[in-house]
């Protein structure tokens, strides 16, 4: 009970603070209140932040007329406060701060990973079928109930978890049940990757409501390589969906799965600037994935167009130059995390089946939460393999155990019995990492000067034997 109340009571201090420094920043330049609250954050995040992140926080601010000062102000004039305030303080308070504190320890205590946030698909079924999407291949087979997310959940913040990301199938096909969790699990940050087809008047005035939960909405390029994949029309919905949220000031990201055919229109400025003119703040970057039984490898980058990638991206997030907007590279953005995250060590997947895999990309599993408690299902084999093999190699440009370095993979689901769980029809672990062994070997060479070049004085890169990083 005291531990209870001693929460509450810090949860509503942060909140007042945070809730204070917001109003202002309605009214007054941010720059002005930036010290406050990168000051505030420092205080509750501690340990659990880098010390040089708050640094560079503060060489922002120190430039009250460059982008990411400009974007701040966007950020906070153009989004709802309610759903701003909501959202930081389950990120940082609930997320960075308590819950990081939480799952250290439950981490040392049982000896695994326990991620951050945990990805869910509530339903297998989707309104769409886009070229290179499994969830596309998977049909009305399968679906959490309400009562298994929300036990998932809630076991999850037992753990220190207090982030969750739905994915699918399309999940908006289950929005009702959805909101539900977002009113029972009021500390939690919530969010989805949806095709935007959903979203309507109604399903906006609820996200102003509940104030902890908003989406990504996925799109490949322009109308035309777009609707290549996506379908005819969708350009069209997506973009209707974004003008939307937007006029609701609901913040908003893009999903975007970057291909050899539409890697350099996904991050031509004149995409950047249409995204941002629609009201989008962050834009996440997926390399294409050869996933499923039937899945094309033409779609692969080549070593030059991957390097390209890396670099245009870094250039977008910039201090100085590149766009007000936010973007992440999932796959080249590994030294940012110390390498591969997936396993539970900052996140992990579970299917509209319940079953708990590593990755998004990497269907095998030996544990389902219809059969086991969550932390039992961290702590199956192949999540403990994970653990012990992390990272898989000493560049952090080369760090998949599928995509790059296919032979870990097989070999951790040989050991561990793992089996496959793609909905459509199972896929052998040869069968999918031997579609990346003619990239992983081709990526390596570009991959290790890469590495070298920015990073000088470290050792050459690991090529992975034991899956463990050279320590030298």
């Amino acid at each position: 009970m005291t531990h209870s109340i001693t929460h509450a009571a810090e949860r509503q201090a942060f909140k007042s603070i945070l809730d204070s420094i917001i109003k202002k920043g309605q009214t007054q330049d941010v720059s002005e209140l930036a010290e406050s609250l990168i000051g505030l954050m420092q205080k509750i995040l501690g340990s659990s932040w880098n010390s040089s992140a708050f640094d560079t926080l503060r060489l922002v601010a120190q430039n009250p007329d460059g982008k990411w000062a400009h974007y701040a102000q966007r950020l906070i004039r153009e989004t709802d406060l309610h759903i701003l305030s909501t959202f930081l303080l389950n990120a940082a308070y609930e997320g960075g701060f308590r819950g990081f504190k939480t799952s250290e320890a439950c981490a040392e205590k049982y000896g695994c990973n326990i991620p951050w946030i945990v990805l869910m698909d509530p339903t297998s079924a989707c309104n769409m079928h886009c070229t290179g999407c499994w969830a596309a291949e998977y049909g009305h087979k399968c679906s959490l109930t309400y009562e298994e997310m929300d036990k998932v959940l809630t076991e999850g913040k037992e753990l220190g978890i207090h982030a969750c990301l739905f994915t699918g199938g399309e999940p908006l096909m289950r929005k009702k049940d959805i909101i539900r969790l977002c009113e029972k699990h009021r500390d939690v940050a919530f969010h989805a990757f949806t095709n935007g087809t959903l979203i309507d008047e109604e399903f906006c005035q609820e996200l102003l409501r509940v104030g902890n939960f908003f989406v990504s909405v996925s799109i490949e390029g322009f109308q035309e390589a777009n609707d290549s994949r996506r379908g005819e029309g969708h350009f069209a919905k997506a973009m209707a969906a974004m003008e939307l949220m937007h006029t609701h000031r609901i913040p908003f990201g893009v999903s975007v799965c970057y291909t050899s055919r539409n890697y350099q229109d996904v991050t031509s400025d004149k995409f950047l600037d249409m995204l941002i003119d629609k009201g989008c703040i962050f834009a996440w970057y997926f390399h294409y994935m050869p996933v499923g039984v039937n899945a094309s490898t033409d779609l692969l980058l080549t070593p030059d167009q991957r390097a390209y990638m890396k670099n245009r991206v870094r250039e977008i997030r910039g201090l100085t130059g590149g766009k007000e907007i936010y973007a992440i590279d999932f796959q080249n953005d590994g030294e940012f995390a110390g390498g591969c995250v997936a396993g539970g060590r900052r996140y992990c997947h579970i299917n509209a089946n319940g079953d708990v895999e590593p990755c998004v990309f990497i269907h095998y599993s030996g544990a389902n939460i219809r059969d086991k408690s969550l932390i039992d299902c961290l702590r199956q084999p192949l999540f403990l393999a994970y653990h012990d093999g992390q990272p898989f190699n000493g560049n952090m440009l080369r760090p998949c155990p599928m995509l790059e370095n296919p032979q870990l993979l097989q070999e951790m689901v040989r050991k561990t019995g793992a089996k496959s769980t793609d909905l459509e029809a199972p896929e052998s672990v040869e069968h999918l990492c031997g579609k990346c062994e003619a990239y992983a070997a081709c990526w390596k060479d570009k991959a290790d000067a890469l590495w070298a070049e920015d990073h000088p004085d470290a050792a050459a890169a690991l090529s992975p034997q034991s899956g463990k990083a050279d320590e030298t």
